[in-house]
């Protein structure tokens, strides 16, 4: 238990101290005015009160992320609390803070206007591409689980096909309609009970005294390392936790809400360190509830792998057939909650590109119906191979997105550094997991890493020649005023 406390406590002491050095750097203004407060429409920008931000902003980025890819990282043993600590601190919370800010000051633009601006026009639409593919993976990943789960609790009376099809319902109307209508009405109580869920957990966990893994026991690999290496492939199966691109498709939508820039660090920085603790709960939960990795290594290879399994299992073993119930639904709507709001970002993604007007119900219509078509048509793919490109697409997004936060922050005369190393290491990870991954290119782990530094080092030298030529030398003039 020595080390799981620590951990936790490392996350509340990096959003106290970490988490005000980069509001520092970037440069907060309380006296600024906010889009919500110029551009009020009664859908999208409109304010919220600053809990409500936070409760739908956690809700937004947490998703089944923290909790499936915890559970599954749990094999590559303790760490990964190490990679949920320090990379929620210093990639993942100023990730999220930055491209909520940066959104802030861009009147809620979308990251791929955000790259556009910062990283160019070609960039810019590859990211609208990269955005629009994550966010569907997200909406069909994030309708089959709960839908497999939600048929699990109804002992199959109401089957998977007709859960989906209810879903698919929700996520039309809730992305369609303005967001103080839903969404800001039922995601406090759906944030209750996926919180209340985890606490219930850690507690269950101290309560039977339960094995919780150590530092001590050694940082070694638990499960097969030749496939599963913990370079890269720990650092994209646990994404949600620790950094995860998605949560830039997310911030936006807050971003158009919030009245006052104060807000930034306790919404955006506060909630991917509230994340990291889900995280940190759940990976520990799964390795301790069966008794050590061996015991989990079983459970997994009896179901499949399947870490909705391990959520069912746990819950009602710790927690009681109505605890149980409560937990699995916590976990339901942290699915639902992300499905809905990606389907409202892909709305806002695809106005933004083609610049429609956002606020007609047939521009709405007509870009929410065949989305949602397209999803359905995927549905037929296996969980797990949708899981799998959803993971490297989301922190691909990431890295381009610290890539455009250090260069927002470059233009600006500010300590870029907080991102730039995110970026580089995030760069590394990227492209050495879609060159290893059996999915991807399938090459040696040796020349998988060798590719991964000789981009790594590509894009670090783009920046220095940017950085020299272009900013020092010609002075550059920025973009903006903001």
């Amino acid at each position: 238990m020595v080390t799981f406390c620590i951990s936790v406590a490392l996350l509340v002491l990096g959003y106290i101290f970490y988490g005000k050095v980069v509001e520092k750097v970037f440069g907060k203004d309380s006296n600024r005015e906010t889009p919500v407060n110029r551009l009020a429409d009664g859908v999208d920008y409109v304010k919220l009160p600053a809990w409500k931000c936070f409760m739908i902003q956690f809700l937004n980025i947490a998703g089944v992320g923290p909790i499936f890819g915890a559970i599954l990282g749990a094999m590559y043993g303790p760490s990964c609390y190490l990679w949920i600590v320090f990379g929620c601190i210093f990639a993942g919370a100023v990730h999220d803070y930055m491209t909520g800010m940066i959104s802030l000051r861009k009147d809620g633009k979308n990251m791929p206007f955000i790259v556009r601006s910062q990283l160019g026009k070609f960039m810019g639409h590859f990211m609208d591409v990269v955005m629009i593919a994550m966010l569907l993976m997200v909406i069909v990943a994030f309708t089959k689980s709960p839908s497999q789960l939600l048929s699990g609790l109804t002992d199959g009376n109401m089957s998977v096909m007709t859960w989906e099809a209810i879903i698919i319902l929700y996520f039309f109307v809730a992305s369609f309609v303005p967001i103080d209508k839903i969404i800001g009405r039922i995601y406090p109580l759906f944030g209750i009970i996926l919180l209340g869920t985890a606490v219930a957990l850690c507690i269950a966990m101290f309560v039977n005294n339960a094995p919780v893994p150590e530092i001590t026991d050694g940082l070694f690999n638990r499960q097969n390392p030749e496939k599963q290496p913990i370079f890269p492939m720990m650092f994209v199966s646990i994404a949600c936790g620790a950094i995860s691109g998605f949560h830039a498709s997310q911030s936006p939508i807050i971003s158009k809400c919030l009245a006052n820039e104060d807000l930034g660090r306790p919404i955006f920085y506060g909630s991917m360190i509230t994340e990291g603790v889900v995280a940190l709960i759940w990976a520990a939960v799964a390795s301790s509830f069966f008794g050590g990795y061996g015991g989990l290594a079983s459970f997994l290879a009896e179901h499949e792998s399947s870490a909705a399994a391990v959520v069912s299992t746990a819950c009602t073993g710790w927690l009681g057939k109505v605890g149980g119930i409560i937990g699995i639904l916590g976990v339901v709507c942290a699915c639902i909650t992300s499905g809905d709001t990606a389907l409202r970002s892909s709305r806002l993604v695809i106005s933004e590109l083609f610049n429609f007007n956002k606020n007609s119900i047939w521009t709405r219509i007509v870009i929410i119906i065949p989305f949602l078509i397209a999803a359905t048509f995927i549905m037929s793919i296996r969980f797990d191979v949708i899981w799998r490109y959803f993971g490297w697409t989301n922190q691909f997004l990431s890295m381009f997105a610290l890539w455009s936060a250090t260069i927002y922050l470059t233009k600006r005369k500010r300590f870029f550094v907080i991102t730039l190393i995110p970026a580089i290491f995030m760069t590394f990870i990227c492209t050495s997991f879609i060159c290893f991954a059996e999915y991807g290119f399938r090459m040696s782990l040796d020349a998988s890493y060798t590719a991964a530094i000789f981009v790594t080092v590509i894009f670090s030298l783009a920046f220095i020649g940017w950085y020299r030529y272009v900013y020092v030398k010609n002075d550059w003039e920025q973009d903006d005023k903001n």
